[in-house]
């Protein structure tokens, strides 16, 4: 009866901001076998896949002309290496040894990245031709206004998926949002740490302001070896403070513009 009940538990909510319509669902974890799983996993091409999946969860921000962005597990786990494991490459040694004793990963013959790092940075939804324009910019979101005290008037934190890579570690990724008055801010976070190994960050911002025709995006990914981080041990399993030290190994800026209204975009002939 219990285990009914957690199938059955999800949770929808939902905040209008001018056109745009901000919905969050929160679910329960994939069950590790049955049709759902299988769907799921035949939509992957990785080996393996992530212990705790929230494959209902959702964080979508959609216009009333149907353009948008949106947030799932699967999206973030199409962008894993299936064919790679790029970690036997950047530290060779360190990662036999973390695998030394990982029988859930050294079972498994089909190299893949199985830290599960991703660079995704959203789904884009679309209606016809009504999407948004991505564009590189040289605009950046301005972090220390995000500082500035303003009513928060919705809030939400959204788990996509999480592993302890066989007890080796974590890898987790969540998204947390926040929308005030006069504008949202979006984080979406992957934490992963290989015990003794390496310690990597990826985040992605989006950022809107009420009164402009786009939203800027941020792409960061920070990482070090283990060895190379100057912070003291106890702090290793906190990501705010790991993204603080972390070198940047690459960035990604952004600039996602809407479209014409369409009474607007419809051509001259």
């Amino acid at each position: 009866m219990a285990t009914e009940r957690a199938k059955s538990r999800s949770v929808t909510e939902q905040f209008r901001m001018g056109p745009w319509l901000i919905t969050t669902r929160k679910s329960h974890i994939l069950e590790s076998e049955g049709p759902q799983r299988q769907t799921f996993e035949s939509s992957l091409r990785l080996p393996q896949v992530p212990e705790m999946i929230f494959a209902d969860n959702v964080l979508r921000i959609q216009h009333d002309d149907g353009f948008g962005l949106e947030f799932n597990a699967l999206d973030a786990l199409r962008r894993v290496d299936a064919d790679h494991d790029p970690l036997k490459v950047a530290v060779s040694e360190a990662w036999k040894e973390a695998r030394a004793d990982c029988e859930h990963i050294n079972d498994v013959h089909k190299p893949f990245d199985w830290t599960y790092t991703t660079d995704y940075m959203g789904t884009l939804l679309h209606n016809g031709d009504h999407k948004l324009n991505v564009t590189e910019t040289s605009d950046r979101i301005d972090l220390e206004k995000l500082k500035q005290r303003e009513k928060i008037m919705f809030y939400d934190d959204i788990v996509l998926f999480e592993d302890e890579l066989a007890d080796n570690g974590a890898s987790v990724l969540n998204i947390k949002i926040r929308v005030m008055p006069s504008s949202f801010f979006l984080l979406m976070r992957q934490f992963m740490r290989v015990d003794n190994v390496m310690i990597r960050v990826n985040d992605t911002r989006v950022y809107h302001e009420a009164d402009k025709n786009y939203f800027l995006r941020e792409f960061t990914s920070r990482d070090d070896k283990v060895t190379d981080i100057k912070l003291k041990p106890h702090l290793f399993t906190d990501p705010n403070e790991m993204a603080k030290c972390l070198t940047v190994r690459k960035e990604v800026f952004e600039k996602l513009e809407f479209p014409l209204p369409a009474k607007q975009n419809t051509a001259v002939s």
